[in-house]
């Protein structure tokens, strides 16, 4: 049974509506990708879901007492309190309770106060009462798995960590309806993993917008196609998705192409000399004054991007030579002793969690840090262009025209002069679309102005800072296909795991504790010799028990079981410890096995939990097993 349906939903903001008398439903439990290009209306129509945005027609029906959360495509606006403070009020009814709850809890642990304390008791009884405890445990646990301080600021942090916060609040409250728009932004690629089972696991139903093509075909259960104001689903996965919309293309362009042969025929006919005209059929002219009109209504299919670098002068062949490089932040080492060498048409991808060192590392190599120890030696001829992943380059009250070109008419492209309208075309920017000024620009559009602006550079070494965010899969794909003719150098940082796949020639991953490793490939063989490399390292090291276990272990296969002082169902309970210990000993080195292999957390998280809690508890029960043995032998010794 349907939890939401649109109807007949009708909304436009220009010669084009942004839906057309579009319907859509939502099924309990499904989780459904909304996929368009970039400017298509696909974050207007998560808001008209939520109840937060409206429309000039149509109807919006959310079957009784369904909890929708919505998570937002930029950073949240008008931020106070902390970030527990922020994330709880994702539980609405208890967010002044669990929020009440925290603040107390600092006070207390700052200033003991009486008074204090007997409130903090009253919030505990009203937080058991409503089983509020549940969700303070859940807020803690999505804090502390994003990285998120729950005592500090929420005004306090970049952009991208208050996209994080944003994302615990509408995780938090279990709603039947999670609206996310671009999740995986701003979260490196274990977060992304840790979400997606989290999401598998959500009993709720889940709409999302996302350019993460591995994400989506993890998670999408149907897709649904805004095109041109229509919504169109598709049922299936993500490839069946592709491989049908291709095929209906295919179709409207060959049924656009035969109309358009029979209207130039009723155009011909209709300009024939005087005779012609004495004899026409007025029921003809009406059809084909139809015909003209259905034409002018027809919205076209958007075209694709046409990306091109202003490529510089070639490089020297040495691009980057880095020895025992060294850099730490306070009491944090980053980077520790790592030497590479960047030859002239390598593409680096870095990968690593959030705050390891990535931008830190690109900061280094621009100079723009000094290493704390060891040397960079740059390359000679470098041009340099650098797309920043928050933007900081565009200026969000000037046009999208004057952001390109800065107030000039023309633009140099390879040299030669072009129209800054005609330039914007190129990147799906219509002429009355570049007028409007960037702030007014979808996520996506945004970074198509971006690399607009960058590319018009001449460049030899393009440094992207998670260039992939809000893109549409066809200029995603552009974007590929660009990266991998371009013959300069590429480092990219990068949360897409396709897109590494498809571009980098080596990894660069941050291990922890400053430490890099490289490895040939794309982010799929990165992991894969990163997985065999560890493997052999656990292979080599000999088998180590606790000095402890070990004497109880042997003290008690020399033993005699003793019968002084022991009950007789005591003495069946020593009798029979060798075999309990040697059969906990064997579980437990078979889970070891498991959990050892190359593969095993690319399995589902939940077949990993499983198998994770059952060796904690063989574990525990090997403990509880020897430390029983060595109560009975007390006894019994006791007893000579």
């Amino acid at each position: 049974m349907a939890i939401l349906t649109l109807s007949n939903a009708y909304l436009s903001f220009s010669d084009h509506p942004l839906l057309d008398y579009a319907n859509m439903a939502i099924e309990a439990g499904e989780r459904v990708c909304l996929v368009g290009r970039n400017g298509a209306g696909k974050s207007t129509l998560l808001k008209i879901l939520a109840g937060e945005a409206g429309m000039d027609d149509g109807q919006l029906i959310i079957e009784k007492d369904r909890i929708i959360a919505r998570l937002e495509q930029d950073p949240p606006r008008h931020i106070e309190g902390t970030v527990f403070d922020y994330v709880a009020e994702g539980v609405r009814e208890l967010a002044a309770l669990l929020k009440e709850y925290h603040q107390l809890s600092l006070k207390i642990a700052q200033d003991y106060q009486e008074k204090t304390m007997n409130r903090l008791s009253e919030v505990q009884s009203q937080l058991d009462h409503f089983d509020g405890w549940r969700f303070e445990t859940r807020i803690q646990e999505i804090l502390a798995k994003l990285g998120l301080n729950p005592d500090i600021a929420l005004a306090e942090l970049s952009g991208g960590w208050q996209r994080k916060a944003a994302l615990a609040k509408a995780l938090v409250c279990e709603p039947d309806l999670l609206l996310l728009d671009e999740p995986t932004n701003h979260l490196d690629v274990d977060t992304i993993t840790w979400l997606e089972n989290l999401l598998l696991e959500f009993k709720g139903s889940i709409v999302f917008i996302s350019h993460d093509r591995a994400f989506i075909r993890r998670m999408a259960t149907r897709i649904i196609d805004l095109d041109r104001g229509k919504l169109v689903s598709y049922p299936g996965n993500y490839d069946q998705y592709l491989q049908q919309k291709e095929e209906d293309l295919r179709v409207e362009a060959l049924q656009n192409e035969l109309f358009d042969k029979r209207l130039a025929q009723e155009e011909i006919w209709i300009r024939k000399g005087i005779e012609a005209r004495r004899t026409r059929n007025e029921g003809r002219v009406r059809a084909l004054k139809a015909m003209r009109e259905e034409r002018r209504q027809r919205r076209d299919v958007i075209g694709k991007a046409n990306i091109q670098v202003d490529n510089a002068v070639r490089s020297g062949k040495i691009v980057f030579e880095i020895e025992n490089l060294s850099y730490q932040l306070a009491d944090r080492v980053l980077i520790k002793d790592f030497s590479a060498t960047i030859l002239r048409g390598d593409k680096i991808a870095l990968i690593g969690s959030n705050g390891c060192g990535k931008t830190t590392l690109i900061k280094l190599l621009l100079g723009e840090l000094q290493p704390t120890s060891g040397r960079i030696h740059t390359g000679t001829k470098l041009e340099v262009a650098y797309f920043d992943q928050y933007r900081s380059t565009l200026d969000p009250e000037k046009s999208v025209m004057d952001n390109v070109a800065d107030g000039k008419q023309d633009v140099e492209v390879n040299g030669v002069k072009r129209h800054v309208l005609g330039y914007l075309q190129d990147f799906l920017f219509p002429p009355k679309r570049a007028m409007i000024p960037a702030k007014a620009l979808s996520g996506g559009e945004k970074n198509r102005l971006l690399l607009a602006k960058l590319l018009l550079k001449p460049n030899n070494l393009l440094i992207l800072d998670e260039p992939t965010n809000d893109l549409d899969v066809e200029t995603l794909e552009l974007l590929e296909e660009l990266l991998s003719e371009y013959q300069g150098t590429v480092i990219i940082v990068s949360h897409d795991r396709q897109f590494i796949d498809n571009t980098a020639t080596e990894c660069f991953i941050f291990e922890g504790d400053g430490i890099l490793h490289k490895y040939v490939g794309g982010y799929h063989d990165a992991k894969q010799q990163q997985a065999n490399v560890l493997a052999q390292k656990e292979q080599q090291q000999p088998k180590r028990e606790e000095p402890v276990k070990e004497n109880k272990k042997q003290a008690f296969r020399d033993s005699k079981v003793r019968k002084v002082k022991l009950s007789y169902k005591e003495q069946q309970e020593l009798a029979k410890m060798p075999e309990l210990l040697e059969q906990l000993e064997q579980q437990i080195q078979q889970l070891q096995q498991e959990i050892n292999q190359p593969d095993f957390f690319s399995q589902p998280n939940e077949v990993t939990s499983s198998k994770l809690q059952q060796l904690a508890e063989q574990e525990q029960a090997l403990d509880d097993a020897l430390n029983r043995w060595a109560e009975l032998e007390q006894i019994a010794e006791g007893g000579q």
